[in-house]
């Protein structure tokens, strides 16, 4: 009887695979990427404290090789229902045993794939609404040179709607926070007041030769949400260091996010007018403008640093606020698309006691270039190379650039030229107020996240960069990746202090030389 019961479990199962095979298709999609590469992406050679000895602050690899795998699955039920999970297997750096890696000897460490996507997209019945639920990519909207305020990986859901040809419309909840605060003092709950939620609306118009999508976001972030990830509790790609102004994440000043205020949550609010014009074909015009604003949750120390061991302190606003402007105008022609782009966002006007007039970020990702910027299939492919293999913002930065886009010398191959100067909008008076003045000229700040160099109105970046792209096969292409950049920081500036020591520091050019393979199927 056992027997038999067992054969007709074993057929009803099968009939069941059977069934579900039938009416669900299954797509394997993904990417491997192999790179090699020598660079020094350090902006400092040395320093030295007055009275100490010089002391290099650049230990990295002049050279590493890497690679990272994708793979996606996607479970397709119909056009109105299917699944996706999406893994990651690196960044891997050969030889490095440890969380992420599995590339040294003994490769079988664990946490070496990681979960990148998992959602759903659903449409209701006899509709137009459409809805993804789950972890996912999310990039606000944006033109020219990328979205300076979010494009990355976050858990939410979108819904969208498409009333016609030219005007649709999308909503948006993220939850980029939740359940990472662990009081250590356990004055008060474990997880409590620590969740950020962002909604966003937008309206996506497109029209024969003309794009716009304006869109608004509004947001809250418990107070706890800050201690969350300065204490690194949970560990995450969320960094408070572009919501908050840059002298306050430093450890040495005290006073955090969550004391001296009555608050239990601060808001967020973003707004964006993405626009493009391509009715002037072979022209191409770009315009995107973006507004910032993170409320204050209550004041804390800053320490003004003088030069010497005598210090004083003034009573800084946690809160930031800022704008950004960034355009582009591309002719294309049958050997490549020349270009110029430009950009200005507000900076530090010098005043802690107001907050930071920067624009505040979740996590950008600008593109205008490669080296500071979003490069080739946004991987840096070689040596470290400082915050350049971060994604950076504008924040308290100007610049104007020129490129040429696809420029076809060969058949098969693809060459991108840039060339831009990168300008600071902060006040050279807000130094001072930074412990460590160093980390914050290399845009490392006192922790491995950061938006990019703190560039005050003294200083300017020359950046100058080469991407070539062979197709050797329809799905395998190799990419040399060639970077520079000259360094015009002010060293009077930058040398004021450091917990009250002068400092001095040998500045440097950055520069890398790479190149990968990359396998898409």
């Amino acid at each position: 009887m056992r027997r038999v019961l067992s054969l007709l479990l074993a057929a009803v199962l099968v009939a069941a695979w059977g069934s579900c095979a039938q009416a669900v298709d299954f797509a394997v999609k993904g990417q491997w990427l192999m790179g090699f590469g020598v660079g020094d992406g350090h902006l400092i050679a040395k320093k030295k404290e007055r009275g100490g000895e010089s002391v290099a602050t650049n230990a990295d690899d002049k050279f590493n090789a890497r690679q990272r795998v994708r793979v996606r699955l996607d479970a397709v039920a119909s056009e109105n229902l299917s699944g996706t999970v999406h893994f990651e297997m690196g960044d891997s750096v050969w030889g490095k045993a440890g969380r992420r890696n599995g590339a040294a000897l003994g490769a079988d460490a664990t946490d070496v794939i990681e979960l990148k996507h998992a959602f759903l997209d659903w449409t209701v019945p006899q509709t137009a609404l459409k809805f993804r639920m789950g972890i996912q990519a999310v990039t606000l909207p944006n033109k020219a040179g990328g979205s300076p305020i979010m494009d990355d990986d976050v858990a939410g859901i979108v819904a969208s709607y498409k009333f016609n040809d030219n005007v649709a419309l999308t909503a948006l909840w993220m939850r980029p926070i939740n359940d990472n605060f662990n009081d250590k003092d356990k004055t008060t709950q474990t997880g409590y007041l620590d969740n950020t939620d962002i909604l966003l609306v937008s309206l996506p118009l497109t029209f024969d030769g003309f794009e716009a999508t304006p869109w608004f976001s509004w947001g809250m972030a418990g107070k706890h949400a800050i201690d969350s990830y300065n204490d690194n509790v949970g560990g995450t790609w969320y960094h408070w260091s572009t919501m908050l102004p840059e002298q306050k994440n430093d450890t040495t000043i005290a006073g955090r996010g969550d004391r001296g205020t009555s608050k239990a949550y601060g808001t967020i609010i973003w707004a964006g007018l993405p626009l493009a014009v391509t009715a002037l074909d072979p022209w191409n015009f770009e315009l995107d403008l973006n507004y910032g604003y993170y409320e204050a949750m209550g004041r804390f120390d800053a320490i003004k640093h003088e030069g010497t061991p005598d210090e004083s302190v003034r009573r800084a606003s946690s809160q930031r606020q800022g704008w950004l402007a960034k355009a582009l105008i591309e002719y294309k022609l049958d050997w490549g698309i020349p270009g110029i782009f430009g950009w200005y966002a507000s900076g530090d006007d010098g005043n802690v006691k107001n907050g930071s007039e920067r624009m505040p970020a979740l996590s950008a990702c600008g593109n205008f270039t490669s080296f500071m910027g979003d490069g080739p299939y946004a991987w840096s492919a070689g040596a470290s190379t400082a915050f350049y293999d971060q994604k950076l913002n504008y924040a308290g930065t100007w610049g104007i650039g020129a490129r040429i886009s696809d420029m076809k010398f060969l058949e098969d191959l693809k060459t991108t030229f840039t060339v831009a100067w990168w300008g600071g909008t902060n006040s050279p008076a807000m130094v001072k107020y930074m412990d460590h003045a160093y980390d914050w000229y290399e845009g490392s700040g006192p922790g491995d996240w950061c938006e990019g160099p703190y560039l005050t109105t003294n200083d300017g970046l020359l950046e100058f960069n080469l991407i070539s792209t062979y197709k050797i096969y329809e799905n395998l292409n190799l990419v040399l990746d060639l970077g520079y950049i000259a360094n015009f920081m002010d060293n009077s500036t930058w040398s004021k202090t450091n917990s009250g020591k002068s400092t001095s520091f040998e500045k440097q050019d950055a520069w890398k030389a790479a190149f990968f393979l990359a396998y898409n199927f």
